[in-house]
């Protein structure tokens, strides 16, 4: 279009932070009708009772950053990205998006430091996440069973992975909306800081064209296969954690 590259990156930086600001549109389902709404929406999914939400961390690929600690941006797969934490709901709008953490950074510690897991821990609640055996298991935080010993127990496995499953599905949308969020475009050429900017930008423009409506360009990149090939062993595990899923084990899948 016969513009400066430096002109059209002061203009996209200007649109993305606008876009951060001006569209509030990620939000955790904290009221009571809320998050009947979500659970329902979750139920009629796979039949798993009272979810909250699906967690769950992608990697965006950024450029090798000129800084001393370039190396700790280098994720387990090799490039240098940004450790994203996302929630979303079964109707792959993401209510909750954590976009700080280094790649090298593991899930489980940045659910560990981010705000939905203090207050889930501080207010009551009648629900809960649900992750994969990458997050330690917990009363408002339920993962599989890494060895499965009864039938109730594998038909837990199998409803819990159909739904969790759910947030692969909307990583996938946003990155077939947003290519350059994927590896297969390349990176996103600027600093960590001014990447976060963007990656935010780009979540909140996939809620909006979920409350509009757009429709899903085609060829979704699938994420589950990647990320499950390569998730982590498990930490060490709640007594809690284990009491809750246990009761809804006995209580739903006897």
């Amino acid at each position: 279009m016969g513009l400066d590259k430096s002109t059209v990156s002061r203009s996209l930086h200007s649109t993305d932070s606008a876009f951060c600001t001006v569209l509030n549109n990620i939000h955790f389902p904290w009221g009571p009708q809320e998050q009947i709404a979500v659970k329902e929406g979750f139920y009629k999914l796979s039949g798993f009772p009272k979810v909250l939400g699906a967690v769950d961390g992608t990697f965006i690929p950024i450029r090798r950053p000129p800084i001393v600690e370039e190396a700790a941006f280098v994720c387990r797969k090799g490039y240098h990205a940004v450790n994203v934490q996302a929630i979303c709901d079964s109707s792959l709008r993401f209510t909750n998006v954590v976009v700080k953490w280094l790649g090298s950074t593991h899930d489980s510690l940045i659910w560990s430091n981010c705000s939905i897991a203090t207050k889930m821990v501080q207010q009551a609640r009648d629900g809960w996440l649900l992750g994969d055996s990458g997050y330690a298991c917990r009363p408002w935080l339920l993962t599989p069973f890494t060895e499965p010993q009864t039938r109730p127990q594998e038909r837990y496995n199998s409803t819990h992975t159909r739904t969790r499953n759910t947030i692969e599905r909307p990583f996938g949308v946003l990155k077939a909306r947003f290519r350059c969020l994927h590896k297969s475009s390349g990176c996103l050429w600027f600093s960590p800081d001014r990447c976060s900017v963007v990656i935010m930008a780009c979540f909140k423009l996939h809620n909006y064209c979920i409350t509009k409506g757009v429709q899903v360009p085609p060829g979704d990149v699938l994420e589950e296969a990647e990320a499950e090939t390569n998730t982590p062993p498990a930490p060490r595990q709640c007594v809690d954690g284990n009491t809750a899923r246990q009761n809804l084990v006995n209580e739903r899948f006897s």
